[in-house]
């Protein structure tokens, strides 16, 4: 079962929530404040709402000092900082969810996966043409019928960001399958998404509520 945290309060808000919508930050040495993205730095910790903009209002108002009760060096640009985290993690997951073998590229393979395998989302290149896209949301269309809003598709990262994560090049496409590692993946790309404050639609699809439901596999879904 996983490990039970107790619920924190928010320096900025004053109100307590689970630490899964929080930020973590610590003291460094040099009394810099550093994120602690997974809860697992040494020394007393103090929590955020994981949204960019109360990160900002946290240094405005000098919160990190009044809350670790000492002086504490809050960059300007702690709120930036903290999204290059969120969205390396969020790439570094993808790379786990490709070794579990989660992970179908290439255009061709991809329109065959939507038709025959367990996908639970698409991916595409931030720099990815409307007409790949289009294509692609076709078939899932045809797959999922109404369904076809709540499906997570991911256009956050870069074709570089792609690469990175999944040892090829110029990756455009790419589904991820069911499996260990697409949970992972899809969690942080929706906390990254949440935190930057990136709108509903993000699929393209028509998702009306912005979350990353997971549906069934596509594989499963009658015709």
């Amino acid at each position: 079962m996983p490990r039970h945290e107790p619920e924190r309060t928010c320096i900025v808000t004053r109100e307590a929530q689970s630490p899964a919508g929080l930020i973590r930050f610590v003291l460094g040495p040099d009394r810099q404040v550093v994120p602690d993205l997974r809860h697992k730095l040494p020394g007393r910790g103090v929590w955020v709402t994981a949204r960019s903009g109360m990160v900002d209002e946290a240094v405005k108002r000098r919160l990190f000092s009044r809350a670790f009760k000492t002086e504490a060096k809050a960059s300007e640009t702690l709120s930036q900082d903290v999204e290059r985290l969120l969205r390396d993690d969020m790439r570094q997951a993808l790379a786990l969810a490709n070794k579990a073998g989660c992970v179908v590229t290439g255009f061709g393979k991809v329109e065959q996966a939507i038709t025959d395998k367990p996908i639970v989302a698409l991916i595409h290149a931030a720099e990815a043409a409307e007409d790949g896209r289009r294509k692609l949301a076709n078939p899932l269309r045809k797959r999922l019928g109404g369904a076809i809003s709540s499906f997570p598709v991911v256009q956050v990262l870069s074709n570089d960001e792609l690469d990175l994560a999944l040892g090829r090049s110029h990756v455009i496409h790419a589904a991820l399958v069911a499996g260990a590692g697409s949970d992972g993946f899809l969690n942080r790309w929706h906390r990254y998404r949440t935190y930057c404050g990136i709108g509903a639609d993000q699929s393209g699809l028509g998702n009306e509520t912005g979350e990353p439901t997971i549906l069934k596999p596509a594989g499963t879904l009658a015709e």
